[in-house]
């Protein structure tokens, strides 16, 4: 049974693997070998424990668990703009899931369903949006299926160690005033 809570300091590591495993299954043929084969567990085990310590972090990061076992990941919070920094305007406005990423051998089990739910749930900003590599068509799709579709702004995405832009789209949902 899969059940959603709050990630802590003790969880940092199994998320880092996890995390760092989910990109090199998903981003295989669309970021770099080299900076998927760069990616450090203990380097993302410290930063996210640092992330997690922050008590003015606006940002929610929320565990899926299956017989308490890290299995997923998704982080959200207000909306970040241009240069990836937090637009104050925007803030109590437009939502964001910055990021979500379940572990390859648990595609399609529901996990991602679950934890993009709880991250909707968790967003009292009438419109949500996320970004999403072009290429990354199976996460296109499975946004769609939750309401999260192409509003026609593209970026790029340059991942660390890399000299190379990828193509990004931004997904949004515009839901009823609660």
């Amino acid at each position: 049974m899969i059940t959603v809570r709050a990630e802590t300091v003790a969880d940092c590591a199994a998320v880092a693997a996890l995390h760092i495993e989910s990109w090199r299954a998903a981003y295989a043929g669309i970021v770099p070998d080299q900076v998927l084969a760069a990616l450090d567990v203990e380097q993302r085990t410290r930063e996210r424990a640092e992330r997690l310590g922050n008590p003015d972090s606006p940002f929610t990061n929320l565990i899926a668990l299956d017989a308490g076992e890290p299995v997923g990941w998704v982080c959200f919070g207000p909306y970040r703009e241009e240069g990836r920094r937090l637009d104050g305007k925007l803030a109590h406005q437009v939502g964001e899931i910055l990021a979500l990423y379940v572990r390859s051998d648990r595609w399609g089990t529901g996990v991602a369903d679950r934890l993009v739910e709880a991250a909707l749930a968790g967003l009292p900003q009438p419109e949500v949006r996320l970004w999403a590599l072009t290429e990354n068509v199976r996460a296109l799709r499975f946004y769609a299926r939750h309401g999260l579709h192409p509003d026609g702004t593209h970026s790029t995405f340059r991942p660390r160690g890399s000299d190379v832009d990828i193509p990004e789209l931004r997904c949004a949902l515009v839901r009823e005033v609660r």
